[in-house]
């Protein structure tokens, strides 16, 4: 589930939005005074969602934005005349002061459907291979086209069936095709 880190100026502030966030039931990691508080609890995080106002104790919104890891999103509270006055950075999300909890409770909503759908295609997308493991799957291909007269089509076929009939990946299957023929 992604999270929400809380960080506001004043830690009662911070608290409140933290229990408003919590009452319609999003998940809140922690709250934070400083930007250097949500770095190192953002640092221990894959993705997840800063809530922020303008200026903190440490650093403006910005500088915060820049230390974050990649995965975050930032969600900028402020006032009406600093969001309109062009000062906001491309790629913050912005909420002016004074909103609707609705409002807020919306943004955070779809910042986070953004990060789940982000998320779930990168688990979705097939993870490359290694120069090794190429050069393993190349040479059980060469093997089996040799001594089984199959075409380079066909000894993929293969070699893929039989990793999905084992339950592992392409080049454990390949070791095992080249050490089951020698």
């Amino acid at each position: 589930m992604t999270g929400v880190i809380v960080v506001l100026p004043k830690i009662d502030d911070a608290r409140n939005m933290k229990n408003l966030l919590v009452r319609n039931g999003i998940s809140v990691i922690g709250t934070c005074v400083t930007g250097a508080q949500a770095v190192a609890l953002a640092d221990n995080l894959n993705d997840g969602i800063i809530l922020c106002g303008y200026k903190l104790t440490d650093m403006i919104y910005s500088q915060l934005y820049e230390y974050l890891p990649p995965g975050f999103e930032m969600l900028l509270i402020a006032s009406q005349h600093m969001i309109s006055g062009g000062m906001v950075e491309s790629g913050i999300m912005c909420l002016s002061m004074p909103f609707k909890v609705h409002d807020l409770i919306n943004t955070v909503d779809m910042m986070i459907q953004t990060i789940e759908q982000r998320r779930r295609r990168r688990k979705t997308k097939p993870k490359e291979r290694d120069a090794k493991e190429v050069r393993l799957i190349q040479d059980a291909k060469e093997v089996l086209m040799s001594r089984n007269h199959m075409t380079e089509a066909e000894a993929h076929r293969y070699i893929q069936k039989c990793s999905m009939d084992s339950g592992t990946n392409m080049a454990e299957t390949a070791q095992m095709v080249l050490t089951m023929m020698k």
